[in-house]
């Protein structure tokens, strides 16, 4: 399938994941529902490498095979989970704090993000439609702000919005991350997503096991926390084969993914009731556009 159409796809699981999140951690404990979250995509992918382990042969015919990596692709997967998990714990945070209308704009504008980090770490320069492109997304994060403020929501000094942009932040840096493991590194799609699910259960218990104790929030078991972690599974599993064909743009994936802000806005808007939705609207419109000018500088 074409990288283009993958990213897309792995866009729609993504926003159905985005509701399902906040469904499941909203007015309950962080922890415990991050390790059952992050749990239930360990346990769908077990039985692939079991099957490897034991049957190789008919791992191979079903097409589940987990091909081996080596210590130091054991150890690049993991330095890319701990960066995911930290960037999965506080958008948790944030989400669990800040209405999805709001929090899901913001995360959309990964590819900003991206940027931002090219222009340091590169010295890459943009083009003068995607500077107009950054000022349009900077633009909309004050509307947002003067939006949220009718909310009681303090851009600049909430602690649940850093905590969003340190986490959108992170995502950035997972996905030029994703682009070194998966075209330089060489290391298979499938195999990495199984690494990376078992480690990020193994991550998210330690958290839950030392920092949980602080929680004064009481888990609730919520239906919602089953289905995100599959839902994850199928938008990364979209999302690792899409970076992983010859000639993909990381760029690109990222901003095609990140389309995944309509789906959570319009669904988030349905199942959470939130307010001023029009003017929400119009910001989320002025992030689109300019992700748009970014992607086509």
């Amino acid at each position: 399938m074409d990288w283009i159409v993958l990213s897309l796809c792995s866009a729609l699981a993504l926003g159905v994941y985005d509701v399902g999140k906040k469904s499941a951690v909203d007015k309950n404990a962080l922890f415990p529902t991050l390790f059952l979250c992050s749990g239930i995509a360990a346990l769908v992918v077990l039985p692939a490498l079991a099957l490897t382990l034991v049957f190789p042969g008919t791992a191979r015919e079903l097409g589940v095979a987990v091909e081996p990596m080596g210590t130091r692709g054991q150890l690049l997967v993991l330095a890319k989970t701990a960066i995911v998990t930290s960037s999965w714990t506080l958008s948790f945070l944030a989400l669990k704090h800040l209405p999805l209308s709001i929090a899901a704009p913001v995360r959309a504008s990964a590819p900003l993000f991206t940027l931002v980090g090219a222009i340091a770490l590169f010295g890459e320069m943009p083009s003068p439609s995607q500077w107009a492109g950054i000022a349009l997304i900077l633009g909309s994060y004050w509307a947002f702000s003067v939006i949220g403020r009718a909310e009681g929501i303090h851009f600049t000094r909430s602690p649940w919005v850093w905590a969003l942009f340190a986490a959108t932040a992170m995502g950035s840096v997972s996905a030029l991350w994703d682009k070194n493991l998966l075209q330089q590194e060489r290391l298979p799609p499938f195999a990495m997503q199984v690494w990376f699910s078992i480690d990020n259960a193994l991550l998210q218990g330690c958290l839950w096991l030392t920092l949980g104790k602080r929680e004064k929030t009481t888990f609730q078991l919520r239906w919602q926390a089953f289905a995100v972690g599959p839902l994850l599974l199928l938008a990364d599993a979209a999302y690792f084969r899409a970076l992983a064909q010859p000639g993909a743009m990381v760029s690109i994936v990222s901003a095609l993914r990140r389309t995944n802000v309509i789906v959570s806005f319009a669904l988030g808007a349905i199942a959470f009731r939130e307010k001023n939705l029009r003017w929400k609207a119009l910001a989320l419109v002025g992030v689109l556009a300019g992700l748009a000018l970014i992607l086509r500088g």
